[in-house]
């Protein structure tokens, strides 16, 4: 299973550039605040890179990192 990571839109798009606007979209990102748990493929950390102040990245620990008890 792939890394997954959780990206949240921290500062607005508006006087942004129209194709990091799109990037933001494609994202799954809409308002301020809003937040979405992705896979960390190549493309998508190739967007995050373009958008990347404006966003805040966190890698979310996989599923096998925890302990079963």
């Amino acid at each position: 299973m792939a890394q997954k990571i959780r990206i949240r839109l921290i500062k607005s798009v508006i006087r942004s550039l129209p194709k990091q606007r799109a990037t933001v979209r494609s994202l799954g990102l809409r308002k301020i605040g809003s937040v979405n748990e992705l896979e960390a493929s190549p493309a998508v950390l190739g967007m995050v890179r373009v958008v990347s102040h404006m966003v805040s990245v966190e890698e979310l620990p996989s599923s096998g990192d925890f302990p079963s008890s």
